[in-house]
């Protein structure tokens, strides 16, 4: 830390990024422009803040049950899933479909074979000898899960099953498939899966659904409100697994025989679980109220844990000595402690969004991005274990002239007393939420396009608490005359 402090130190005196109370441009000062640098350090208090939920907008799905051993705590997780079908969809002519693979004969009769889903994984934590048990239910055909609503990982998926409801199957999986032949795990074009058994009654309803409307299979809209609604994964036993589902497939296995009607052929329909349609993982945590009290540090805990709340000293920036300087640069820098050593141990969120406490729900909800002005993001430097918010001048001067305004406002008499009691709660506090970013380049310049929460598992302890954070701030004024 204190090189770090040292190296920060020659940094402010080499570059000085102007962002001052009117305009928040950038600049480099010297003596000739008749402005003087002085730098000041404050304390910025941390805590640890629950989330209780967040927008579980990822094609990514978890099911499992992890303990974490960073934090004391087990994660459970549970998704559903609906299956896309593609547009105008067609089986077979019915004429064309066999009941007997051997007796072309019964052409014309309907037969599903079997049905299968298969859970491709492209991650998992925990052992991959470790067995956990898997329940599978298919959803109601009464309450779907709809393409226009926003769904949170808080989301009780009970609701969309039957009342009364059982499993429809059940497997025993480990992330290994010792079914396998080792020469087929090891193989380059083997794709992890969990393949589960499901009732051969399925698949013949679905076939039975198509010969009777076609026009069901036009698109995913009509598939999954009037043929096939989806399924629902749970695990009812066993613990130290966890795996990250990508997709999904349905398989539906029948027969038909060629225009000949002399060769019977063996086929399989593939539905899958993609971004066109809704999957949605329910994550449950066990009780985080010993973190939240515990001061020593403060958390970050993904999916839907525990994110870092930051008190700004707004009112100390820019009183005394400071009330007519120009803040020039405002620096914060987070530090991971290590952490202990584990074989299955949660990861570390590689970027972190700053954002002001109270528009944070609204910003994921409406699919914002980091601004510069009210929301910041950043990545971290594994090099030195940190996360740096190298200039939050912006939202210093920002807070202070909204308060400002606010105040006003309420001296006056133009907002009501809960109004002002509300916003003076949390006008100075921002909170630090792991995310995932995007960008895209155009013209030489390079564009956030999108901000979500990070729903990998991910646990890590970060300097705070009891310990108040640091911000070197740079401030600006001009020289008077005779100076």
């Amino acid at each position: 830390m204190r090189k770090l402090l040292q190296a920060l130190s020659i940094l402010l005196t080499i570059v000085i990024a102007a962002c001052d109370d009117n305009t928040g441009t950038l600049g480099i000062h010297s003596d000739e422009d008749g402005i003087t640098n002085s730098t000041e350090v404050f304390n910025v208090t941390t805590r640890s803040i629950a989330m209780d939920s967040v927008v579980a907008n990822s094609t990514k799905c978890y099911v499992g049950r992890i303990y974490d051993p960073e934090t004391d705590t087990e994660v459970n997780a549970s998704f559903a899933a609906q299956f896309h079908t593609t547009e105008d969809y067609n089986f077979p002519p019915r004429e064309a479909m066999v009941g007997d693979i051997d007796n072309v004969e019964t052409r014309g009769v309907l037969q599903c074979d079997s049905c299968e889903v298969h859970l491709y994984f492209d991650s998992y934590l925990g052992d991959d000898t470790n067995p956990m048990k898997l329940e599978v239910y298919e959803l109601s055909q009464k309450n779907i899960l709809s393409e226009d609503s926003v769904y949170y990982t808080d989301i009780d998926l009970s609701k969309y099953l039957n009342a009364d409801s059982k499993p429809i199957a059940e497997r025993i999986f480990t992330p290994k498939d010792y079914n396998q032949a080792s020469t087929t795990l090891s193989s380059s074009t083997y794709n992890p899966n969990v393949k589960i058994t499901l009732p051969t009654s399925l698949g013949q309803r679905i076939l039975e659904k198509y010969y009777e409307k076609p026009s069901n299979f036009a698109d995913s809209y009509h598939f999954i409100r009037n043929v096939f609604p989806g399924l629902y994964f749970r695990t009812s036993n066993g613990e130290g697994t966890m795996l990250s589902v990508y997709v999904g497939t349905l398989n539906i296995f029948y027969r038909y025989a060629d225009e000949a009607e002399d060769t019977v052929y063996s086929a399989v329909t593939r539905f899958a679980s993609t971004p066109e349609v809704i999957q949605s993982t329910h994550f449950d945590n066990s009780d985080l109220t010993p973190l939240l009290s515990d001061n020593s540090c403060t958390y970050l805990k993904t999916p839907a844990g525990i994110c870092t709340e930051m008190t700004l000293p707004i009112e100390d920036l820019f009183m005394g000595k400071h009330a007519t300087d120009s803040i020039s640069l405002a620096r914060i820098v987070l530090t991971r402690y290590n952490k202990t050593q584990n074989e299955y141990q949660l990861g570390t969120p590689s970027e972190l969004l700053m954002v002001r406490k109270g528009e944070m729900r609204n910003f994921f909800a409406t699919n914002q991005v980091a601004n510069g002005r009210t929301s910041y993001t950043t990545s971290f430097k594994s090099s030195d274990n940190t996360y740096s918010f190298d200039n939050i001048c912006r939202l210093l001067v920002y807070c202070k002239r909204e308060y400002e305004t606010k105040k006003a406002a309420y001296e006056k008499g133009g907002i009501t007393s809960e109004e002002w009691n509300k916003y003076v709660e949390d006008w100075n506090k921002v909170v630090l939420v792991p995310v995932t970013t995007s960008s895209t380049t155009r013209d030489g310049y390079t564009y956030q396009v999108s901000v979500n929460h990070d729903l990998n598992l991910n646990s890590i302890r970060l300097v705070g608490g009891d310990t108040p954070i640091k911000m070197q701030v740079v401030y600006s004024k001009f020289k008077h005359s005779g100076e």
